[in-house]
């Protein structure tokens, strides 16, 4: 069985993810460089056994269909909060042993007993890698089935449910790479050893990074603060901090650089796809006007494509179509990655729910929040808000004002900025020079974010 590719250069690891939704598949994408370019999806893999396919198909499906009817009255509403129950996050404070195993993770477990990971533990095991996964089911596979290399898992929330700890904590040998303090917090509450722990931050697309030094970052940041502050009232603020960072100001040349952009991003499971039509009405004098672009992202659906395509006509903009609204479609998961990526380097602001793109504001990106999907989306929320990178959204319905008067004031130009001061940016080369064995250059990440 072929599970591997080697043409992007040595394999230092395998890098597992499990396609559900997008989040864990995002963090893994932005690894694949350990693995020479190609991820591994534990749920869909050249040989998965029939039981394994079964049994991942259901949890997805499962998932999927409650995140779509979150939006029906109050029937989608009984029913997510019933399933987000189920995987909900216990309060933090007061501090206590929360080690005790919840439902979920008794079914996970179950699940493995039956053999739910076995085969491709087995095979993986025949060339004993470090294995890093994005996902707690694999590593707990990993774990039960007694994986010969290290076994590492990145978590992707800003806090995580009892689910990402094995059932016996202090016997496991799972490292986990925490995406920020709060989940190092929580990692040991649920009983994991503190050795065990490493503070890393979310792994972020090293193509928007450009190294330690975070020259491409910031050549990009230059362009977005240009857009977000056309008053000059945070620059004019800040302006000895900003050239401490970014060198001199740029805003004269630059201007030109790409309009003033927004990406609105929909989930995996395509729930708040109503949400890129109420704005792109708002906005849609300001489109025509070439105030602003709009990138709708329907993700790997080509429902929600169509309907953004429709939705753009019925609108009035058909003629903007590809130059001043972009629908852009992908053919593949590894597509939609890279495609959303190069999107990025040209995106002001970036309006999703707070899912595992929260952290994107690492990257200087200011980020309007949707309504959260779950307990962990929640969590996400006040992380952003707590590092000063994002905002929850206004009425979609007058987008074109309250959004335009934010910008003036300079305050969207102040996420941004807050983000890539505040939130962890270098995961992804932290995370490679820990499973690697390099002494990182990079300094040692605050507790607290």
């Amino acid at each position: 069985m072929k599970m591997h590719s080697h043409k992007q250069g040595p394999v230092g690891a395998w890098v597992v993810d499990v396609n559900m939704g997008y989040g864990h598949s995002r963090a893994a994408h932005a690894l694949k460089d350990l693995s020479g370019g190609n991820v591994l999806s534990a749920n869909d893999y050249v040989g998965i056994p029939e039981l394994d396919k079964k049994l991942w198909k259901e949890s997805r499906e499962l998932y999927e269909a409650v995140s779509r009817l979150k939006p029906v009255p109050v029937v989608g509403d009984m029913l997510f909060d019933a399933f987000d129950r189920w995987q909900q996050i216990a309060p933090f404070y007061p501090r206590r042993d929360l080690s005790k195993p919840n439902f979920q993770l008794t079914q996970i477990y179950r699940m493995i007993k039956k053999g739910l990971g076995k085969h491709l533990i087995a095979k993986l095991a025949e060339n004993p890698l470090p294995l890093v996964t994005t996902f707690f089911i694999p590593a707990f596979c990993a774990d039960y089935y007694d994986y010969p290399g290290d076994i590492w898992c990145v978590t992707t929330d800003a806090d995580i449910s009892r689910a990402w700890a094995p059932l016996d904590p202090q016997r496991s040998r799972i490292k986990y790479f925490a995406s920020n303090g709060r989940v190092v917090e929580r990692l040991k509450l649920y009983g994991v050893r503190d050795e065990n722990i490493f503070l890393t931050g979310f792994p972020l697309p090293k193509e928007l990074i450009g190294g330690p030094s975070s020259r491409v970052l910031k050549d990009l940041l230059s362009h977005r603060l240009c857009n977000l502050d056309p008053q000059g009232i945070f620059t004019d603020v800040h302006a000895k901090s900003l050239r401490a960072e970014l060198g001199t100001a740029r805003c004269v040349i630059d201007k030109t650089s790409h309009p003033l952009t927004l990406t609105y991003s929909v989930g995996g499971a395509g729930a708040q796809r109503q949400l890129g039509v109420k704005l792109l009405n708002s906005l849609k004098n300001k489109i025509a006007q070439g105030k602003i672009r709009v990138n709708l992202v329907a993700g790997l659906r080509k429902d929600t494509a169509k309907f953004y395509r429709d939705a753009v006509v019925a609108a009035g903009l058909k003629k903007h179509l590809g130059t001043w609204i972009n629908v852009p479609e992908f053919d593949s998961r590894d597509a939609y990655f890279s495609g959303f990526n190069e999107l990025l380097k040209t995106t002001d602001i970036l309006w999703t729910k707070p899912s595992e793109l929260s952290f994107y504001t690492g990257l200087g990106i200011a980020v309007v929040m949707a309504p959260p999907i779950g307990s962990q989306e929640e969590f996400n929320r006040t992380w952003l808000q707590y590092v000063g990178g994002g905002i929850s959204q206004n009425d979609p319905t007058y987008t074109d004002e309250w959004l335009f008067d934010w910008i003036d004031s300079g305050g969207v130009a102040r996420m941004a900025w807050n983000g890539f001061i505040q939130a962890p940016t270098h995961g992804t080369y932290r995370i490679e020079d820990i499973v690697l064995g390099r002494t990182s250059e990079l300094r040692k990440l605050p507790l607290i974010v």
